[in-house]
């Protein structure tokens, strides 16, 4: 029996603890809605608890636990986009926190960089206006919060992106080398060589001989073939009466006879 009322304690003891578990986590997220996002979004269990550090504009929150969880599981973020979340919505300033680059969220950033820049000793005297290595910062506007810009970019011609939000006919954020044929600067204006409605006015141009070949109708290919063979059988025709004028001509000066017979 011994052996059965460790079993039987040790399920006891586990179920208690997974009611627990669910208790503090309902009251730590405010109740089922924000514990089923949670675990919809960040699929943690046991709940993961910690400290809040801030949040971002996108709405992602961020949190803290260095005493329950080892190092890189420390600090985590629920996003505040829970279907469309993406890496690339992290802001630079809470990346480098996540990643523990640096011990400071960004809302305390000004006061770190203020305590930390009174050890720096000036080589020289500068004009430049900024007392720390940190440097000027200006602030970056990103597309629906998404600091990955090639993301923000066309699944086709004309019809945007609808995962990220961008609406048909939108120009696509990501940066194009010079010379790229997606550079608008680098794309040749379309120059027209004809119209294949020249007469009515215009409104089928072309570009080359290969591009009018697809925008004329079956009845014109027909039609055009049946002018190229008029063209040929006229030449041939032509060709025909100008060899019998030759032979006529060779004929008249004594052409195929002998000379002394």
């Amino acid at each position: 029996l011994a052996p059965v009322k460790i079993i039987f304690g040790f399920i006891i003891t586990m179920v208690y603890g997974v009611i627990r578990n669910f208790q503090a986590a309902l009251k730590y997220r405010g109740g089922w809605k924000g514990l089923l996002e949670h675990m919809y979004t960040n699929g943690d269990y046991p709940f993961k608890f910690g400290t809040y550090m801030g949040c971002d504009a996108a709405g992602n929150r961020y949190y803290e636990n260095r005493v329950d969880y080892p190092f890189g599981q420390h600090r985590w973020v629920e996003p505040g986009d829970i279907h469309n979340f993406d890496s690339a919505s992290i802001p630079p300033e809470w990346h480098g926190w996540m990643t523990s680059m640096n011990d400071t969220p960004p809302h305390a950033e000004e006061d770190y960089i203020g305590e930390r820049k009174q050890n720096i000793i000036p080589l020289c005297e500068s004009n430049a206006g900024i007392d720390h290595n940190v440097g000027h910062q200006e602030e970056v506007y990103n597309f629906h919060h998404l600091h990955n810009l090639t993301t923000v970019r066309s699944r086709g011609y004309g019809i945007g992106n609808p995962i990220v939000g961008l609406p048909p006919g939108a120009k696509d954020s990501y940066y194009t080398q010079p010379g790229s044929p997606y550079n608008e600067a680098s794309i040749r204006p379309r120059v027209n060589i004809g119209d294949l409605d020249a007469a009515k006015g215009g409104g089928r141009p072309y570009k080359s001989e290969k591009w009018a070949e697809r925008l004329r109708t079956p009845e014109e290919k027909l039609a055009l073939e049946k002018e190229k063979m008029d063209v040929v059988n006229r030449a041939v025709e032509a060709e025909k009466k100008a060899a019998a004028r030759r032979k006529m001509m060779m004929a008249s000066r004594g052409a195929g006879t002998v000379s002394g017979a």
